[in-house]
């Protein structure tokens, strides 16, 4: 299951460098890409968040090591995500990128989205965990759940007319919120 899951979590990338070396994004490419990998960053790192409540209501532990995993390709596209729009848009022109950081709410947005994400794919590993010590690796990977509203803030700030997908997105943050409030159990992280 756990394979099965990675395998069709990076479908959506080899689709996307399938139409890539096809020639078939579109009229405006880098959107093309900067759209698919941040849909898909957000979408992951919602799945992440939804193991533990899923976990809670089915009774399946054998669902817990999906988390970091989710979590990791989640990261994954978010940095394709940043990286399309630091070098494609923006050419690695450092001097307009931090103004647009500074400036673009939603750049601020999701640069400090990706920076809550960083720490959290530095130490994903068990030896990391064994190092920081449980809970300051707990309290670490916290924040996620600063992550995730600011990658949905991202996502409202930077649309201008069809609010619907970011709102969706965020209505579903605060139900895997509530659901993990509310079903029975104690975990550690997420």
């Amino acid at each position: 299951m756990h394979a099965g899951v990675v395998v069709a979590a990076l479908l959506p990338l080899a689709n996307l460098a399938l139409r890539a070396a096809t020639d078939h994004l579109g009229a405006d490419p880098v959107e093309d890409i900067t759209h698919t990998t941040g849909n898909w960053a957000l979408r992951l790192l919602l799945a992440s968040l939804a193991v533990t409540p899923l976990r809670r209501l089915l009774g399946v532990p054998a669902l817990a090591p999906l988390r970091r995993s989710l979590g990791l390709l989640a990261f994954l596209y978010a940095t394709l995500h940043a990286l399309t729009y630091v070098g494609l848009d923006q050419g690695f022109h450092w001097q307009l990128l931090v103004e647009d950081v500074l400036e673009r709410r939603y750049v601020t947005a999701g640069f400090a989205a990706w920076l809550c994400l960083l720490p959290l794919a530095a130490t994903s590993t068990r030896r990391s965990m064994r190092r920081l010590g449980g809970a300051r690796w707990t309290n670490l990977h916290r924040l996620i759940h600063v992550a995730a509203p600011l990658a949905c803030i991202h996502y409202f700030w930077l649309v201008k007319t069809d609010l619907l997908p970011p709102f969706v997105y965020s209505a579903i943050l605060a139900v895997l919120w509530l659901a993990r409030l509310s079903l029975p159990g104690k975990d550690a992280v997420r």
